[in-house]
């Protein structure tokens, strides 16, 4: 009631303390930080709030940076890539859509020694460990279904089923696991507590515009010549300029040159091709050609 107006009432915590104090527990052995500053801040928190966890702290000093000490870096990148390598030989993929995170399991080099089903089950079980780690890793939250290796006894699927329970006991977000489908299915969903590590790290590909993927090179010269033949009625001049990315511009005059060649039989007109490095690989213009234009281009 005495305190000025305005005074603060609540300060959110900085960042490493919020990471204390939303991810330290008693399952982490040991919590290391390279600033000196940074660690007498959290002794004095953990001082007040988690006295009993003081002892798992350890000030970093050595001269190597510690990203590279501990090699997170590598596991940072290994964390935003679709695809982990899992141990025995086989691989997860990873795929992030808007409605739901599909996880895909797949035997890769892995061949096993006996039979194709100990196979399976051997890979599914060591899926499952890396998928319950990269689930709190990337912090992937909502709908998330697995798509593990169809197996034909009843009892492998239920203990693949039960084991990656098993794993994701040592999550703190709360997880619901259905049992798995015939098909070799297992729908499960995570609390949504933040983004995820990908949301946070990276960004929408500016050249893809966040889709993934570009149109092949031949459907690019495809669509152009499609392009050409509908505008063309409406071009008087005798010559076409098409400007186009570099690389386009060498299969239209290469392995595709008989597209130029049939569109310039077809209309009855000369057709250019200019590359222009600053071009998308899918961009490309056309342009009427006059006497006048031809003269200025030369």
């Amino acid at each position: 009631a005495n305190a000025p107006v305005p005074s603060l009432l609540h300060k959110e915590l900085n960042v490493t303390l919020r990471a204390v104090r939303d991810l330290f527990t008693h399952e982490v052995d040991k919590l290391v930080i390279d600033s000196r500053h940074g660690y007498e801040e959290t002794l004095k928190f953990l001082d007040t709030f988690m006295p009993r966890l003081k002892a798992s702290v350890e000030l970093y000093e050595d001269s190597e940076p510690i990203f590279d000490a501990y090699n997170l870096e590598s596991e940072i990148s290994r964390a935003l890539k679709k695809k982990v390598w899992l141990k025995s030989g086989g691989y997860i993929v990873i795929e992030h859509t808007e409605a739901l995170v599909a996880i895909d399991v797949n035997t890769g080099r892995y061949v096993g020694r006996h039979n194709l089903e100990e196979t399976i089950l051997k890979t599914n079980l060591d899926a499952l460990k890396e998928i319950a780690y990269q689930i709190r890793l990337r912090d992937i939250g909502g709908l998330i279904i697995i798509d593990f290796i169809d197996m034909e006894k009843k009892s492998n699927r239920e203990r693949v089923c039960n084991a990656l329970k098993e794993a994701l006991k040592k999550d703190r977000s709360k997880t619901h696991v259905l049992p798995m489908s015939e098909l070799g299915l297992i729908e499960m969903t995570r609390k949504r507590t933040r983004e995820t590590l990908n949301r946070m790290l990276c960004e929408p590909c500016f050249y893809c515009e966040g889709e993934g993927y570009l149109k092949s090179k031949r459907t690019v010269c495809y669509n152009i010549y499609r392009d050409i033949g509908r505008e063309s009625g409406e071009m008087l001049a005798p010559r076409i300029m098409l400007k186009v990315h570099p690389e386009i511009a060498e299969l239209l005059l290469g392995e595709e040159s008989s597209l130029i060649d049939s569109l310039e039989a077809a209309l009855n007109k000369s057709i250019i091709v200019r590359p222009d490095p600053h071009f998308h690989v899918e961009q490309y213009e056309m342009y009427e050609m006059h006497k006048n234009s031809l003269d200025r281009e030369g």
